[in-house]
Formats: C-alpha cells, sequence, structure tokens
C-alpha cells in the first residue's frame, strides 16, 4: 500500500467526488430530475464493488505489471467512505430544512479522522483480545471476530467517524500484526464475503420488479454507459495526472475499476424513483 498511498488516496475521494458530480450533472439533464436529485444519484453510484475487483484480480489469476493492481485493490475497498460520505450529505441537503452544503466540510473531516483513528486504534485492541483470550474451541474465534467487526463499526459510528473506514483500516492493521488463528480468520471472512455478495444480490432481486425497472430500463443503460466511459475516466485521469502514469497505465486502470461497477444499484434506485413518483 505505502508506493500506491498517494495516487490511490487521490483516486477514492477527488476521483469518487469528480464521479458523483458529472453522473449527477448528466441525470440531472437527461432525466426528469433536479439537480439536486441528480447529485445524490451520482454519489449513490460513484464508488466501484470492491468485492468484485478482488474476486477478479485474485480468483482470474489476472497478473498486472508495477504498482497497478496493489492501486486497484487499495482504491476498491477506500473508496466507499467517500461515496457513503456523499450520499449521507446530499441526502441531509435534500431532507434537512436549512442544511448547506458548507455543513458538508467539517462533516467530512470528522468522518474521515474520526474513522481513521478508531480503526487504528480498535484493529490494535482486536489483536491484543485474540492473543490474549483462550476460548475453548478454534471455531469460536471466527464467530468472535465477526462480534468484534460488528462492534468497530458501531461504536464508530456512536462517535460520528465513518464506520466503513474504520472497519477497513482495523482490519489492515490486524492483517500487518502477529494475530493468532491469522490464516483460519481470513479463509473465513473470504466465505464471508461471497455470502454476502449473495445475500445482496437476493435482496435486489426481491426489491426490484420488472413491470417497475422496463419504463426506465432506457434510461438507467445510457446512465450507467456514461458513468463507465466518461464520469468514470474522468475521474481516473483527473486524479492520476499528479503522478507518472503513462496513458496505457491510466487506461488499464479504468477498465480494472469499471470491473466494479454500481449498475445494480442504478437499477434499483432508478426503479424506486419511478415508483415513488407513480
Amino acid at each position: 500500500m505505502k508506493p500506491v498511498l498517494k495516487p490511490g488516496l487521490l483516486l477514492s475521494t477527488i476521483g469518487v467526488l469528480l464521479t458523483a458530480v458529472s453522473v449527477g450533472l448528466f441525470a440531472s439533464w437527461f432525466v426528469d430530475l433536479t439537480w439536486k436529485e441528480g447529485l445524490l444519484l451520482g454519489a449513490i453510484v460513484s464508488s466501484t464493488d470492491a468485492a468484485a475487483v478482488f474476486s477478479i484480480l485474485r480468483r482470474k489469476s489476472i497478473g498486472l505489471k508495477g504498482h497497478l493492481r496493489p492501486l486497484l485493490e487499495f482504491e476498491s475497498g477506500s473508496n466507499d467512505p467517500m461515496a457513503f460520505f456523499l450520499t449521507i450529505g446530499m441526502t441531509s441537503w435534500l431532507s434537512v430544512e436549512g442544511f448547506s452544503p458548507v455543513d458538508l466540510i467539517p462533516m467530512f473531516f470528522k468522518q474521515m479522522i474520526f474513522g481513521a483513528v478508531a480503526g487504528f486504534l480498535l484493529g490494535k485492541g482486536i489483536v491484543f483480545l485474540i492473543n490474549k483470550i483462550n476460548l475453548e474451541y478454534d471455531g469460536l474465534y471466527p464467530v468472535l471476530m465477526l462480534g468484534l467487526v460488528v462492534l468497530v463499526y458501531t461504536v464508530t459510528d456512536l462517535v460520528g467517524g465513518n464506520g466503513f473506514l474504520a472497519v477497513y483500516l482495523s482490519a489492515i492493521t490486524m492483517n500487518q500484526s502477529r494475530m493468532l488463528h491469522h490464516k483460519s480468520l481470513v479463509r473465513f471472512f473470504d466465505g464471508i464475503a461471497w455470502l454476502m455478495q449473495i445475500i445482496m444480490f437476493i435482496a435486489l432481486g426481491l426489491l426490484v420488479y420488472p413491470t417497475q425497472v422496463w419504463p426506465v430500463a432506457g434510461l438507467g443503460f445510457v446512465i450507467a454507459m456514461f458513468l463507465m466511459f466518461v464520469a468514470r475516466p474522468l475521474g481516473v485521469w483527473a486524479s492520476m495526472s499528479f503522478f507518472n502514469f503513462s496513458n496505457r497505465k491510466k487506461g488499464i486502470y479504468q477498465l480494472g475499476r469499471s470491473s466494479g461497477s454500481s449498475a445494480d444499484r442504478l437499477c434499483y434506485f432508478s426503479a424506486n424513483c419511478w415508483s415513488r413518483e407513480k
């Protein structure tokens, strides 16, 4: 992570912001949405699916030279906090009376700083607990760890930090520390990751009705194409222009980033907007 820390942070913050704004402005122009609603739509689809990116890179044995692979993994895992922040901010702007975009600035720093600090400290605390506690059965350690993950998110959220960032950084902290049962815990959470993807798509399938999707399928498809071929390349090129990356590497990175597309969330959002409008 260290060699790709700066470009990864820019991509997961400025890149996500540029993607959200460009999609939002295009959607407000292309669809019958206000520009605030368009920006909310852009915020929802601005991040990539980290699980899809990790699966493609690791399961398909794709070899990327240099720092492209760790950059893709780092950015795809760290862009969700920014997308979460933008979505909550835009929702507040639309629904809370007297809320101003200026209020997003202290909210951003509070969420990111508190989330980072809580993630690091709680990660160290979990390592200490796992190494000290002596459970009777080894199979209980994954159960304990799953509860601790929920605890990290909850505690961070209660103090006003970004829970997604805290969980991500606590896991990185644990991975870089000497912790008992490390390999078995990694295998356990690999299975949990697949289970969560299955549950997510089952939930999407249960919530979206074909009769609601078909009327907006064309609009959703055009916005998805704009997201993949215009908005995301814009965010990537603008963020990586500060560093010594060739156009070829930028293009390869963009292809990898587009593999974690958020088209599923776009269809779900469009269907719900259409049903509520009706």
